[in-house]
């Protein structure tokens, strides 16, 4: 485990001498003997995937992104809507304009001044044809329906829509909608991947690729958001962020004290884990873990096989005895089981049956085999080809799809796993329309906000690449939209949760596990925690070590 003595050490700076040593440790004793916690040290945090940018609209460059940008707002573990830039806000009767007081005195790290007028470069930047400042995850969510940004006072944002969308404050709690500097941003994607600025409790200082992202502490932080469990800048000197893919290499680094804390303990490390560290999990909202079932294309364009697939196997059998009980099933594909229009019924959804798989089949057509079992119709075989990223899937993950794919052949399916490196993944191998017939994918989220993103149909000359499913039910869409516009609590729940029913009966998706945020942490680091929104982002602006 770090120690203040060695901070600046383990940050590479060349600053070792003994005086600078007993400055540190004495301005820790300080505020240790004022009654607050003891400042100084640097984390050492073991995390498992490396992004190509450090922001952006995956799960993994959110994590990245809570720590040196603020949002407008944050969302509490209950639901509720706190301040963070914006101190207050208001919506207008028609539900279409929100006007945004800002937190006075607030700069991002560059100095330039975090004011409306910033916001509203944001938002112009993230809502334009512009391939250096799009953010593709606000045109999913909120593109169609905005109208426009605009700085009526120096502190005072206002936004208008062409149409009411509830999710709005949701959606701007994701860290993926993070301020950064409009200064810096002036400078282009390539530069700002590497080195963004926000106003965030730590500043980027460098990043080391293929091994960590350094991060120092941000001495003047004044806009911690309302969850925070303190305001004012970080206590520890700053973060070194490693990437260390191998979870045997990360486990081991918390064992050995080279990590203080890491991200998704390995299975096989669970019980130990929660002996010996501080385990938290976080279940993110949105999708779960689930499968998309290519509807578009033979055999899943029949609603009888994608539901005969669902029940070949034990699903939730496989889970288990593959994360030995670290995450949980989830047999409802359409919306994570912490959302809270969650349908928990919906949970228990095509149980492991293969007498009724086989009936299926059957009644499908697929009632010949060929001499390994395996079924046919017109002479072809039954082949289900599972394309996935070993990013989004982790070793414990696969080991479950190599049971599925064992008992679903006893029905006849002949399922073939198709991974992926990242790089071949984020370049469209196995992607395309006709290369699969399963991805497994999540899409993290607040709420069931979610659909909007996943079901969107197809338009014409636009395919919606996030429907891996190419699920296009008019039906389905027109209630995704009604709930969006709904701001009644119960209608809006309503709405959503017959959206969810229609897609879990039709098995576009089909249930598999999911999503959890999980850290173990040495317990002489203090008061790490997981945020609550979307994602569960770590949070260590708040974390100190013990004396």
């Amino acid at each position: 485990m770090s120690r203040p003595a060695d901070s600046f050490a383990s940050l590479a700076f060349p600053l070792r001498t003994a005086a600078v040593i007993a400055a540190l440790l004495g301005c820790a004793q300080a505020a240790h003997a004022a009654g607050e916690p003891a400042r100084g040290g640097i984390i050492q945090y073991g995390h498992l995937q490396e992004p190509p940018c450090l922001f952006g609209g995956w799960v993994q460059q959110w994590y990245l992104q809570r720590q040196f940008s603020d949002n407008l707002v944050s969302r509490t573990a209950d639901g509720k809507i706190v301040p963070w830039l914006a101190t207050s806000w208001t919506i207008s009767d028609d539900h279409k304009v929100y006007t945004f007081e800002i937190k006075p005195g607030v700069k991002f790290t560059d100095g330039t001044p975090l004011d409306a007028q910033a916001i509203v470069d944001n938002f112009t930047g993230w809502l334009s044809s512009d391939p250096d400042r799009r953010n593709n995850a606000s045109n999913l969510y909120f593109g169609e329906q905005f109208k426009s940004a605009t700085a009526t006072g120096p502190l005072t944002l206002r936004i208008e829509f062409k149409q009411p969308y509830y999710p709005f404050l949701n959606v701007l709690s994701h860290s993926v909608h993070g301020i950064l500097s409009p200064t810096a941003l002036k400078q282009g994607l390539k530069v700002n991947c590497e080195k963004p600025v926000g106003s965030g409790p730590f500043i980027v200082e460098k990043w080391n690729h293929g091994q960590d992202v350094v991060f120092r502490r941000n001495p003047d932080y004044n806009s911690a958001p309302a969850d925070a469990k303190h305001q004012g800048p970080a206590y520890v000197d700053g973060l070194v962020w490693k990437f260390l893919k191998e979870p045997t290499v990360r486990y081991g680094s918390l064992l050995s004290g080279e990590s203080d804390v890491i991200y998704d303990i390995p299975a096989v490390n669970w019980q130990e884990a929660n002996q010996r560290f501080v385990v938290q999990q976080h279940i993110t909202g949105g999708s779960p873990l689930r499968f998309q079932l290519n509807t578009a294309r033979p055999p899943f364009d029949d609603v009888r096989v994608r539901r005969a697939f669902a029940q070949a196997s034990d699903r939730k059998g496989a889970v288990q005895a593959a994360f030995l009980g670290s995450v949980p099933f989830e047999g409802n594909g359409a919306l994570a089981q912490s959302s809270p229009e969650y349908t928990k019924a919906l949970g228990d959804s095509y149980p492991y049956d293969s007498a009724q798989a086989n009936k299926l089949l059957d009644e499908a057509g697929w009632t010949t085999r060929d001499a390994q079992g395996l079924r046919t119709k017109d002479g072809k075989p039954l082949v289900v080809r599972i394309a996935y990223s070993v990013s989004h899937v982790t070793p414990d993950g696969v080991q479950a799809l190599q049971i599925i794919q064992q008992q679903a052949r006893e029905s006849g399916f002949d399922v073939k796993l198709l991974p992926t490196t990242q790089a071949e993944w984020y370049a469209g191998k196995n992607r395309g329309p006709n290369d699969y017939e399963i991805q497994p994918a999540y899409w993290v989220a607040s709420t069931a906000e979610i659909f909007r993103v996943s079901w969107r149909p197809d338009e014409p000359n636009r395919i919606n690449a996030n429907n891996a499913s190419r699920f296009q039910d008019p039906a389905l869409w027109k209630l995704v939209e009604q709930a969006d516009q709904t701001f009644d609590d119960a209608r809006r729940t309503q709405l959503y949760q017959q959206a969810e029913r229609l897609i879990v009966d039709n098995a576009a998706v089909v249930g598999f596990t999911v999503l959890p945020v999980t850290l173990a942490s040495n317990p002489k680091l203090k008061d790490v925690w997981l945020a609550r929104g979307a994602v569960g982002e770590p949070v260590f602006s708040d974390a100190y070590f013990e004396k």
